[in-house]
């Protein structure tokens, strides 16, 4: 029980984390001049919102294989990113959406999925 508190907790932390940094006003963001690094920014957001979103739904559906929270964690981060694309274009000022901040973040979702069918072992005792 502890732990799948845990979970949602770092969930629903990281998620905050997301919306926060992705709909704030960029002028409040310290500019780094670094060529694309808000693509590695979003690849490591989704890949840990993913990750994250994963343990706690493995936990919850207590199946003995990984696909069913794979799966839906998996759906829940490209749609979540969908959904902070259309409202940086609808609702802020200094955003916009771009396609490209998608592509990151579905290949970091990818990542992570492919991370934990690579470390299955580990996740196993993480989550148990």
């Amino acid at each position: 029980m502890l732990k799948q508190i845990f979970f949602l907790c770092s969930a629903l932390l990281w998620t905050g984390i997301i919306v926060f940094l992705c709909l704030t006003e960029s002028s409040n963001i310290p500019a780094v001049n670094i060529p694309n690094i808000d693509k590695l920014v979003h690849f490591c957001f989704y890949f840990g919102f993913t990750l994250l979103w994963f343990l706690f739904l493995k936990k919850q559906f207590k199946s003995k294989n990984n696909y069913k929270p794979l799966l839906v964690s998996f759906v829940f981060s490209v749609f979540f990113g969908i959904t902070i694309e259309i409202l940086q274009s609808e609702y802020t000022l200094t955003r916009s959406a771009d396609m490209m901040d998608f592509l990151a973040n579905s290949i970091g979702a990818t990542s992570a999925i492919i991370a934990v069918l690579l470390f299955k072992r580990l996740i196993s005792k993480i989550v148990n």
